[in-house]
């Protein structure tokens, strides 16, 4: 009798034995199975996920097509990009016509234009554009005649950093300027960077494009307009009157307002220091004089 009882026993624990494991080759089973579906759920997501295009940068425009039809037909355009050894007639004519308007245009190597394309196709050419359309002096002044204000300009020397130009555009807008000057050369143009920079502002803060700083500054004196420049060397900027008709200049961030840019100037204006440091970040002067400028026209209305 116990001699079967241990039997009985044996059998028990082995068909337990056998159960386990007939449970834990299914669970396996089951593992790949689940792993393989996966893998093969992935590959599928995959296959159909949709393929990177080549996409141009949001600033440029490629082809001779595109290019000539903006610069027939726009004011955005910021500078010309041209293969080496591009001479065809179409090319010939997309400079002539840049020329004519005062865009720069720039000769490169193909390689480079390739960099910038990004696969786009460009038969040689780019173009560099505003996100907005530039507009003309005469606008910024009739801005200002519209408002029935005294004309109160912004005029930058040079200035060359994108983020600096969308900052000192932004205290534009919430400074009551009624508009910024830019050279066409040596200059930071508008750029996709410099509208995010702007938050907005660059759609409400007109901005020109000039061709010689000295003659424009003689065009505005002959409007009746003051002339400042900001400069270390120039009297305190709470003693200066910034009010009535005023064009206010600031120079780039390394070089300042240039000598014959200055010579031209009413008055020169500065901001004390007391610190280590003699210089500010050149948005951070333009604020502080635009906002100096705001409060003594609102004082004296």
């Amino acid at each position: 009798m116990d001699d079967r009882k241990k039997k009985d026993k044996r059998k028990a624990a082995l068909n337990e034995h056998k159960g386990a494991k007939l449970e834990f080759m299914a669970n396996k089973r089951r593992e790949n199975r689940d792993r393989r579906t996966g893998e093969q759920v992935q590959e599928k997501k995959h296959n159909n996920a949709p393929q990177d295009v080549p996409q141009l940068p949001e600033d440029m425009l490629a082809g001779r097509n595109a290019v000539m039809e903006a610069l027939k037909g726009s004011s955005r355009i910021n500078r010309l990009m041209i293969a080496n050894g591009s001479n065809e007639g179409s090319v010939r004519e997309m400079v002539a016509i840049a020329k004519d308007k005062g865009i720069p245009v720039q000769f490169v190597e193909r390689t480079k234009i390739e960099s910038i394309a990004r696969g786009i196709r460009h038969q040689g050419v780019l173009a560099q554009v505003a996100p907005v359309e530039y507009v003309e002096l005469e606008d910024i002044l009739q801005v200002a005649k519209d408002k029935n204000e005294p004309p109160f300009i912004l005029l930058l020397d040079e200035l060359e950093d994108p983020h600096n130009l969308g900052a000192i555009l932004r205290t534009a807008d919430a400074a009551g300027v009624h508009g910024v000057l830019i050279p066409k050369r040596r200059s930071c143009p508008l750029s996709a960077t410099v509208a995010k920079t702007s938050a907005g502002a660059v759609e409400y803060v007109p901005v020109a494009r000039i061709g010689n700083i000295v003659q424009t500054i003689k065009a505005l004196k002959n409007e009746g307009l003051w002339v400042a420049a900001a400069d270390m060397d120039g009297k305190d900027y709470h003693d200066s009157d910034l009010t009535g008709p005023l064009l206010l200049i600031v120079g780039s961030e390394g070089q300042g307002v240039g000598r014959l840019v200055k010579e031209q100037c009413d008055f020169v204006v500065s901001l004390p220091m007391v610190g280590k440091i003699n210089s500010l970040n050149a948005s951070v002067a333009a604020s502080i004089l635009m906002y100096e400028a705001m409060h003594q026209r609102r004082k004296n209305n």
